[in-house]
């Protein structure tokens, strides 16, 4: 069975990697079972293993943490869902593609119960949202806003990191580093779309939508 830890209030992300570290290692040892957990952070970047110091704006705006998860530079801050997945692949079946598209589709549908269609796109990582209501971009394409960045590491095939939903955080914030590394997008959240959705609300939409996501990556277990 998989383990549902919620946080209430501002987790210092030092003691969540702590946490998260000794989860996995347990798990993998078989020393506990499969968690995941719900919380928010105060306010912080972090920077994945292929973060460019380019792409840190404003390095004083904000604590910034190096991370060893996949990724660039993300955001972390209140009003964001923070879902640290702590899932054994040894179970799931040991691919890591199959489980980032099984993370992808975990957020997709979550936000298809605010009726939110939330999209990939090649070469970008994370869930995306088109916003039609924006004039295209040069190319023709049509304007996109960043929705959920998704971001893990595995240690001897036991996941932790994850992802993170804009649910209502300050947008402004994210205008210290270039998230993602992905230039010419920006970001928005389920609140900026109209929605008034509350943390609890994607809570429940993210324990339903966890089954059917994760058989891409396996046997479901949990």
């Amino acid at each position: 069975m998989v383990e549902w830890r919620i946080s209430e209030g501002l987790v210092p992300y030092p003691e969540a990697v702590e946490f998260m570290e000794s989860r996995a290692d347990a798990i993998a040892a078989g020393r506990a079972g499969e968690c995941v957990w719900l919380l928010e952070h105060p306010p912080l970047y972090t920077a994945g293993t292929s973060a460019r110091s380019a792409d840190l704006i404003e390095p004083d705006r904000f604590p910034v943490y190096q991370t060893r998860r996949g990724g660039e530079y993300t955001y972390h801050g209140p009003g964001q869902r923070v879902v640290y997945a702590m899932l054994d692949l040894n179970r799931r079946g040991r691919d890591v593609r199959a489980f980032v598209r099984a993370l992808e589709e975990w957020v997709i549908l979550t936000l298809a119960e605010f009726q939110v269609q939330g999209e990939r796109r090649a070469g970008r990582v994370g869930v995306w949202v088109v916003r039609p209501e924006r004039p295209p971009g040069p190319d023709g394409e049509p304007a996109e806003d960043k929705i959920a960045a998704i971001g893990v590491r595995l240690r001897r095939w036991v996941s932790f990191h994850g992802i993170a939903i804009n649910v209502e955080p300050d947008l402004s914030h994210f205008g210290g580093i270039v998230p993602c590394g992905i230039r010419g997008h920006g970001v928005t959240s389920l609140v900026d779309l109209g929605l008034p959705v509350t943390m609890n609300d994607v809570d429940l939409a993210l324990r339903r939508s966890f089954e059917p996501a994760m058989r891409l990556c396996g046997a479901a277990h949990g």
